[in-house]
């Protein structure tokens, strides 16, 4: 997690707290840190993550995709599937 802290202090200094590569890691460690248990610090950035792909990539990006599908499988694994059924629609629908 500390080195995925580190590139997104760094991406956020360079690239600017909204860019696409960001949100890229911001997924990446909310990835990690689901892995590890830690669901609270996982969320956020999860949120984060879908929040700045929809503003500069716009609905229909694969990447967007990938986000939402990630988001939806962290809702399920804590059995909150009538949250993470819309997120998988969504994920599905832009292929």
């Amino acid at each position: 997690a500390p080195l995925y802290e580190r590139a997104i202090a760094i991406g956020k200094k360079t690239l600017g707290p909204e860019h696409p590569e960001l949100a890229t890691d911001l997924n990446n460690l909310a990835r990690l840190l689901k892995a590890e248990g830690d669901l609270a610090g996982a969320k956020p950035l999860f949120e984060r993550a879908i929040a700045i792909g929809e503003k500069t990539l716009g609905p229909e990006h694969p990447d967007l995709a990938t986000r939402l599908n990630n988001y939806a499988e962290f809702l399920r694994a804590q059995g909150r599937l009538r949250d993470a059924a819309p997120l998988y629609e969504r994920a599905i629908a832009i292929g």
